[in-house]
């Protein structure tokens, strides 16, 4: 399974790549950002410029984990990620952070490499455009003593986690673009009774309002698998969100959502959060461009 999606998305790569040889006039900026809310957009950096940022989710607002005691979640971090991007060029990305973790597997170290595969044209040639995104996160827990322990970690791979994302999005007017995902996620070690392979789907939306605000949604599903139910207590990952182009290289990002975690390799697996219930949180993304 692992064997053939990365060599589908190789070869795909590789078709587009070469075929693109810059002449036909390309649509920019489908979306602001590298990032919806909780999902890549189709977005890369351009070539030399390092994106350094800063991201937070705090506690719950509602429910039996939120409310005044927690001042609404404001008290708490269910997950903070620091990290540094750099576009090699203006097709690809690499990046690297450190996040807490909101699953069972914490103190992670993720790393990423994004491609654009395409991009949609202006005269109608290609009609949207696709990214791949890949992401690997190690967690540097402590090793557990005990082996009943998800930490415990029997071999080194025990502390990996995968993720693939293959994200085509349109850009359909100056003011409104849309993305659909498609993605795979798989853990080495996960715990009783649980799924190393995870599917899932998404997409997303973004409005610009304003000249300097843009209003975005976020939401992914679990396909395929009978434990990611809402009978077992999980659910369809939704954010909403407001975003901000400050000028000088400043992005900044003001959101709401059921997911805890930040990396892909942490909100698909462990997002358990309900929006009815009140299990939404109060998040922001900080993004500051330099040139190098």
């Amino acid at each position: 399974m692992k064997e053939f999606i990365f060599s589908f998305i190789f070869l795909l790569s590789m078709g587009y790549l070469s075929a693109q040889d810059g002449t036909e006039e390309t649509i920019i900026e489908t979306f602001r950002h590298t990032r919806l809310i909780n999902s890549h957009s189709i977005e890369t950096l351009r070539a030399h410029k390092l994106d350094f940022r800063v991201v937070h989710r705090f506690g719950d607002i509602g429910g039996a984990n939120g409310g005044w005691p927690t001042f609404y979640g404001l008290e708490n971090a269910a997950d903070v990620s620091i990290g540094l991007e750099y576009g090699i060029n203006d097709n690809i990305m690499i990046g690297i952070d450190r996040t807490k973790g909101s699953g069972p597997l914490r103190q992670n170290i993720n790393s990423l490499l994004k491609i654009r595969i395409m991009s949609q044209e202006r005269n109608g040639n290609l009609p949207f455009s696709l990214t791949v995104v890949g992401i690997s996160s190690i967690s540097t827990m402590q090793k557990s003593s005990n082996p009943s322990q998800i930490n415990f970690f029997a071999k080194a791979s025990h502390r990996m986690t995968s993720h693939l994302g293959v994200h085509m999005a349109r850009k359909f007017s100056d003011r409104f673009s849309a993305q659909f995902n498609a993605q795979w996620t798989y853990r080495n070690v996960v715990l009783d009774g649980d799924e190393n392979d995870l599917v899932s789907l998404g997409g997303g939306l973004r409005w610009q309002a304003t000249k300097g605000m843009g209003i975005l949604i976020d939401t992914t599903f679990p396909l395929l698998s009978d434990l990611r139910t809402s009978a077992n207590g999980y659910y369809p990952i939704l954010g909403i969100g407001f975003e901000f182009d400050t000028g000088g290289g400043h992005v900044f990002q003001v959101n709401l959502t059921n997911a805890r975690g930040i990396s892909a390799t942490d909100y698909i697996p462990y997002s358990r959060s309900n929006w009815t219930d009140g299990g939404f949180r109060l998040g922001f993304t900080i993004s500051r461009l330099f040139n190098i």
